[in-house]
C-alpha cells in the first residue's frame, strides 16, 4: 500500500487551489463540501468559480499563485493543466511545507480518492491513481447498494450515542447498532420519519438492556472457509466473520480470508503441520469451549468444508458435552473446486456414475479401504492427503487390479493464485509428484484425466517413469 488512507480534519483549516479552468472546477466541486476556507488563485476563471467567489462559497484571487501562498494552507492543488505552472506551484508548495496535489500526477503528496458521500458517512475509493474508471465503477456500485437515507440514521445514532454506553462493551453494542442500521432503523424511518425511529431506538434499547443482565451465551459456528480463493466464501460465511468475537483456524486458510474478520475480533491459528508441530485435536476443543463459555461467538474457521475430513464431529460432540450451541456453515470443498478448474465433472453417464471422496490417511497412518472395489475399471476417486501417501495409494491400487494407464490429474492449490494441474498415471504417480515438487495441498483425482479448463491452466503432463517433464496446455493425453 504506496497511499495510506485517513480521513482529514478540514474544519477551520484552508485550502489552497491554483487554476481557474474545469480541471480546477472538478476538484473544486468536491472540496466545496467540506468545511475547510477555500482560496483560488488564477489569472481568469470560468463560470463556476465565479459564481462561487460571487456566492461565498470560496474566495478568488485574480493572479497566478506566488511564494507565500501555501504558507498556512494544509493542502495545496496544482490544477492548472500546465505541467510547467503545475511545477512551480508545486516547488512553492513544498518549500512553504505543505501537502501538494498535482492532479493526474501519481508522485504527488497525497492523492484524492472517488466519494461516496452520505455525510456524516463517507466511503473513500482509491486505485493508488493506476485505474479511475474503475474507481468510478466501484464507486457507482456502492452508491447503489447504499441507502440515501444513510445519513441521517448516522446522524440520529450520533445523538444517543451516550445512551448506548449502558450496554455492556462488545457485543452487545454491536449487535444493537447492526440491528439499528440494517434491520429495524431503515424501515421506521420509511414508515414515519425521525419520530418512528426515536420510539423504536427506546424499545429495542429497553429490550438490549433487560437481555444484558442475563449471562452472556456463547456459540461456536463450524465455518467452511473453502479452498482458498476468499470468492468462494459464502455470504453466510463472510457474515460470520464479520460478526465473531474469535476466529480459530486452520492453517491452510488463506490471509485473503482472514482480512475479512473483523480489526477487534481475537485471531488464532491452530495449525497442523504435515510431518511438523500441530495443535492437538483436545486442545483445540478447550480453547473453543473456553471462549465460547465467556461469552464469545467463535468462528472455528476450516479450509473447505467442516463436514468433509475436517474433524467435525468430533468437535461437535466435545462442544454438546461442554453445553456451548453449535452451528454449522459448509462450504465449497477442495474436491469441488479442483474439479472446476480441472473442467472435467465428477460424474458422467457413461463413464462414472460414482465418485468415492477419500483421504489417504486417518488418526492411525495410512488409510486403508475397499481397495478392489477402488481398483475396479472406471472407478474415480478424488483423494484428499495423499502426496505424501502417492506410493501406498499406488501399491495398494496396483496390487487388487488397477492398470499402470489409469490416468490420475493431481490438483495442487486448487482455486488459488498458485494453482497448477499434473497429469500422470497410476504407474507414473510418485515420480511425477517428484518431478513437478507438488508440496502444496492438493487433490489426486484416480481415474480422471486434465479437462479443458475454461481457463487455459498449464498442465504439467509427466510421463510414466520419466524424470523430464514437458509443458503442455489444454487436455494431457
Amino acid at each position: 500500500m504506496r497511499h495510506f488512507p485517513i480521513f482529514l480534519d478540514l474544519a477551520g483549516h484552508r485550502i489552497a487551489l491554483a487554476g481557474g479552468g474545469e480541471t480546477a472546477v472538478s476538484k473544486l466541486r468536491l472540496l466545496l463540501k467540506t468545511e475547510a476556507t477555500i482560496d483560488v488563485f488564477a489569472p481568469d476563471a470560468v463560470d463556476d468559480i465565479r459564481r462561487w467567489h460571487a456566492a461565498g462559497r470560496l474566495t478568488w484571487h485574480v493572479r497566478a499563485f506566488a511564494p507565500g501562498d501555501a504558507a498556512t494552507a494544509r493542502l495545496v492543488y496544482a490544477a492548472t493543466a500546465d505541467a510547467a505552472e503545475d511545477a512551480r506551484i508545486r516547488a512553492i508548495a513544498a518549500a512553504e511545507g505543505a501537502l501538494v496535489n498535482v492532479v493526474d500526477d501519481l508522485s504527488s503528496d497525497f492523492i484524492t480518492p472517488a466519494i461516496v458521500d452520505r455525510d456524516p458517512v463517507t466511503v473513500a475509493i482509491g486505485t493508488e491513481g493506476t485505474a479511475p474508471v474503475l474507481a468510478r465503477q466501484i464507486k457507482a456500485e456502492t452508491e447503489d447498494r447504499l441507502s440515501p437515507d444513510l445519513g441521517r440514521l448516522a446522524r440520529l445514532a450520533a445523538g444517543r450515542r451516550g445512551e448506548v454506553e449502558a450496554l455492556p462493551p462488545g457485543r452487545a453494542r454491536r449487535d444493537f447498532w447492526s440491528g439499528f442500521f440494517a434491520h429495524w432503523g431503515p424501515p421506521a424511518l420509511a414508515a414515519g420519519g425521525e419520530d418512528a425511529v426515536a420510539a423504536a431506538f427506546d424499545a429495542h434499547l429497553a429490550t438490549a438492556l433487560s437481555d444484558a443482565l442475563a449471562p452472556a451465551e456463547g456459540k461456536v459456528v463450524l465455518v467452511g472457509a473453502g479452498p482458498g480463493d476468499p470468492e468462494l466464501l459464502t455470504l453466510k460465511a463472510r457474515r460470520c466473520l464479520h460478526e465473531a468475537d474469535v476466529v480459530i483456524h486452520d492453517r491452510l486458510v488463506g490471509a485473503g480470508i482472514l482480512e475479512l474478520a473483523r480489526r477487534e475480533a481475537t485471531v488464532i491459528e491452530v495449525g497442523k503441520t504435515p510431518g511438523g508441530p500441530a495443535w492437538r485435536q483436545d486442545d483445540i476443543n478447550a480453547l473453543m469451549i473456553a471462549h465460547a463459555r465467556g461469552g464469545a461467538v467463535v468462528a472455528r474457521l476450516k479450509a473447505g468444508d467442516p463436514l468433509v475430513f475436517g474433524r467435525a464431529d468430533e468437535e461437535i460432540e466435545a462442544l454438546g458435552d461442554a453445553g456451548i450451541a453449535v452451528e454449522i456453515i459448509p462450504g465449497v470443498t477442495s474436491a469441488a473446486a479442483a474439479a472446476a478448474s480441472n473442467g472435467r465433472s465428477l460424474t458422467r453417464r457413461g463413464r462414472n456414475q460414482a465418485i468415492t471422496l477419500m483421504t489417504a490417511h486417518d488418526a492411525d497412518g495410512f488409510a486403508e479401504h475397499d481397495w478392489r472395489t477402488l481398483a475396479k475399471p472406471g472407478a474415480v476417486a478424488a483423494v484428499y492427503m495423499g502426496v505424501r501417501a502417492a506410493r501406498f495409494l499406488q501399491g495398494r491400487l496396483l496390487l487388487h487390479g488397477a492398470e499402470a494407464a489409469r490416468p490420475v490429474t493431481i490438483v495442487e492449490n486448487a482455486s488459488r493464485a498458485e494453482e497448477r494441474r499434473v497429469a500422470a498415471t497410476l504407474g507414473s504417480l510418485p515420480e511425477a509428484i517428484d518431478a513437478a515438487g507438488i508440496k502444496g495441498p492438493a487433490i489426486l483425482f484416480v481415474g480422471l484425466a486434465p479437462g479443458a479448463a475454461a481457463e487455459a491452466v498449464p498442465v504439467l503432463d509427466i510421463a510414466p517413469r520419466t524424470a523430464a517433464p514437458r509443458i503442455a496446455v489444454g487436455e494431457a493425453s
